[in-house]
């Protein structure tokens, strides 16, 4: 028993650290309170192999009707002819259409991962699982985007099966146009990983690269999509290609699909539907507010001539204040939890001491904070790691701001969060 008490003391103190703390890891949200509850729900315990109507399993008739409403919502508001929701994670998403679409030893073109990339795109990650050859795209720092004439004439010249879009580090859209006319003429499939911008795809705060040429958008649902940890895959797929997806996932690489995390999936689905277009604006709006501040601090933040982002992170360089390992460890003593990053001028080889920071605003947003408290999030950020003021000092101060918000907002019911949960 003691181990148990042990266990559950560690998740409450947890929940603390992060209620009492501003939370800006970009690839991380909070649930609405009945997706929550979904996760405790009889439906952690089941399995349902298959599709509704057609699984391996008795007892099936509720989860049927729950993944059967999923679909309905995400078709609704993606827009798209195909979806699947079983898929148990972003990265299994992307290993999916790798394995629908490539053999082992095609090739694969895609971002490296000084540039943005995620580790799924890399021989290290889930394109090696499936044997590809990646070879990157020429990248352009001055657009902080892909060398469009490069890489289209790179295409042509590799011809490869797939052609990858996407970034971890992502702060503008990408030439899913230009890229995709240049795919069509070697036959390629153009997959789209989303996993960052899901929810402004959504809120149509973003680029649609489905509508732009993608035939496949990959996507974790829960980070700017503020869902349960999983995965998702939408497209326009002719039958031939729908089915080979699906097979993909399942029996490929999912058996049961997490009936929880479904539906909870499926409670955030609908809350997309009626308040996904405000929280995606006002993320944006946040993120573009805390950039312009952290600018006129002395931060050096990437993009200045763009605007510094069109999503939910911004990127700076804290090379001169100490690298993104130091600066990152400071502002977590602060109370500021964000993450190192590799910035495009980093030698990928060498990730473990970064130049940068990359900050996402998409669950304090979540919790209701606006152009205003970004701005004074900012200044916090400059009295840790400018100032080198006490941590203790700042930590206080954070723990006065985050006071007033910790309720999500954007869903059927605000709730905290942060609060734990005694069942027992």
């Amino acid at each position: 028993m003691d181990e148990v008490m042990d266990i559950r003391r560690m998740a409450m103190e947890n929940n603390d650290l992060f209620g009492s703390s501003l939370p800006m890891i970009a690839s991380e949200n909070v649930m609405g309170p009945i997706a929550t509850e979904m996760l405790i729900s009889d439906f952690e315990h089941r399995y349902a192999e298959g599709k509704p109507g057609e699984r391996y399993y008795q007892g099936c008739r509720y989860v049927d009707e729950v993944e059967r409403k999923a679909v309905e919502l995400g078709l609704r508001l993606f827009a798209c002819g195909y979806i699947n929701v079983q898929i148990v994670s972003g990265t299994l998403a992307n290993l999916a259409a790798f394995s629908a679409f490539a053999q082992p030893g095609d090739v694969m073109t895609a971002l490296d991962t000084n540039a943005g990339a995620h580790i799924s795109h890399q021989r290290i990650g889930a394109a090696g699982i499936r044997g590809l050859k990646v070879v990157h795209y020429p990248y352009d720092m001055e657009s902080l985007n892909i060398d469009v004439d490069a890489s289209v004439r790179l295409i042509r010249e590799e011809k490869p099966k797939i052609v990858l879009l996407g970034q971890s580090l992502f702060l503008f859209p990408l030439p899913v146009r230009e890229l995709s006319e240049a795919a069509r003429e070697v036959g390629a499939k153009v997959i789209y990983d989303g996993a960052h911008v899901l929810g402004l795809i959504a809120g149509k705060r973003f680029q649609d690269p489905l509508k732009e040429g993608a035939d496949v958008l990959t996507g974790s649902t829960h980070k700017t999509f503020p869902g349960p940890q999983g995965g998702i895959i939408l497209g326009n797929l002719d039958e031939k290609d729908a089915k080979r997806m699906d097979s993909a996932v399942f029996p490929g690489l999912v058996s049961n699909h997490h009936l929880h995390r479904l539906a909870a999936l499926a409670v955030t689905l609908a809350e997309e539907v009626h308040f996904g277009e405000a929280y995606a604006d006002q993320i944006v709006r946040n993120a573009k507010a805390f950039a312009q501040r952290m600018h006129e601090l002395g931060f050096t933040v990437l993009g200045e001539h763009m605007g510094f982002t069109q999503s939910h992170q911004i990127a700076i360089d804290v090379k001169a204040l100490g690298g993104g390992t130091e600066i990152a460890d400071l502002l977590e003593r602060c109370g500021i939890i964000v993450n190192k990053n590799m910035l495009p001028y980093d030698d990928p080889k060498k990730p473990k001491n970064p130049s940068g920071l990359r900050i996402g605003v998409q669950e304090l947003t979540r919790c209701g904070m606006r152009e205003r408290e970004m701005e004074r999030v900012a200044e916090l950020f400059k009295e840790a790691a400018m100032d080198r003021k006490d941590p203790v000092v700042v930590r206080k101060e954070v723990n006065e701001i985050r006071r007033g918000y910790r309720r999500v907002r954007y869903c059927f019911n605000e709730w905290d969060p942060y609060k734990y949960v005694k069942l027992v």
